[in-house]
C-alpha cells in the first residue's frame, strides 16, 4: 500500500519562481525538515511537535519569512492548506493534496505575474491600490450580489459577518462566532471561482 503524501509549494523570493514538492506523511511528522529552492535563495521549513506544526515561509511579496503554526491534522489531511502574507493577503505557500495545490499554485503565479513589491514606507492598502484592480473591484461587486441573496453565512449559523478588503484578497469575518474565511482576489481565476459559487459558509481553517 502507497504511504500517504503531502504536496508542499511556495514560491522562491529571490528568484521568483515556484518550489514543489512531495513529502510523505511520515517524513512530516518525524522530524524537522526544509523544501529549499535549487538556486538557493530560500528555504520552507516544517517543524512538527505533538498537535501542531510550524511553519517558516519565505514570501515573494514582503522578502520576509512568516512564521505561522498550524494544526497537524490540517496539515497532514486538508485537501489544501494555504498560508498568506499579512501585509498583503496574497498566498505565500501550500500544503495538501497534489490537485488542488497545484491548482492554487497556478493561480498565484498568475497574480505573481502582476506583482511590484512595495517600496519601504509604502501602504498599498492604505493608498486604495490592489494586486488588480479590476480582478478586485468584479469580486466585491460578485460578493455584494451573493450577499443581496442571503447567501453569505457561517458554520455556526450565523448570518451576521463583516468584511476587511486587503491588497490581494477579501476576508470575511463571521460576528457571532469570528470565524474568518479569506478568499483570494489576485487573478481572473479568482474572480471565475467567486463568480461559480451561489452561496459562501465561513469556515474558520484549523
Amino acid at each position: 500500500m502507497k504511504e500517504p503524501v503531502r504536496t508542499l509549494a511556495y514560491i522562491c523570493p529571490k528568484c521568483r519562481q515556484p518550489v514543489i514538492a512531495e513529502r510523505t506523511v511520515f517524513s512530516l511528522c518525524a522530524s524537522r525538515s526544509q523544501l529549499p529552492c535549487p538556486c538557493g535563495g530560500s528555504k520552507l521549513e516544517i517543524d512538527p511537535l505533538d498537535a501542531e506544526v510550524t511553519l517558516t515561509v519565505p514570501c515573494a511579496y514582503c522578502k520576509k519569512e512568516h512564521r505561522v503554526t498550524v494544526f497537524q491534522r490540517a496539515f497532514l489531511h486538508q485537501k489544501a492548506l494555504a498560508l498568506s502574507c499579512q501585509a498583503s493577503g496574497l498566498d505565500c505557500c501550500y500544503v495538501g493534496e497534489e490537485g488542488p495545490v497545484f491548482a492554487a499554485m497556478k493561480r498565484l503565479e498568475q497574480a505573481m505575474d502582476n506583482l511590484e513589491p512595495p517600496k519601504e514606507g509604502e501602504n498599498r492598502q492604505e493608498d486604495g491600490q490592489f494586486l488588480n484592480e479590476l480582478v478586485m473591484r468584479e469580486s466585491l461587486e460578485e460578493l455584494r450580489d451573493i450577499a443581496a441573496r442571503g447567501g453569505v453565512s457561517c458554520q455556526c449559523g450565523s448570518k451576521k459577518w463583516s468584511l476587511s478588503i486587503h491588497y490581494a484578497s477579501i476576508e470575511l469575518s463571521c460576528a457571532q462566532c469570528g470565524a474568518k474565511m479569506r478568499m483570494p482576489a489576485a487573478s481572473q481565476d479568482d474572480l471565475t471561482d467567486l463568480c461559480c459559487k451561489n452561496s459562501l459558509v465561513i469556515r474558520e481553517q484549523s
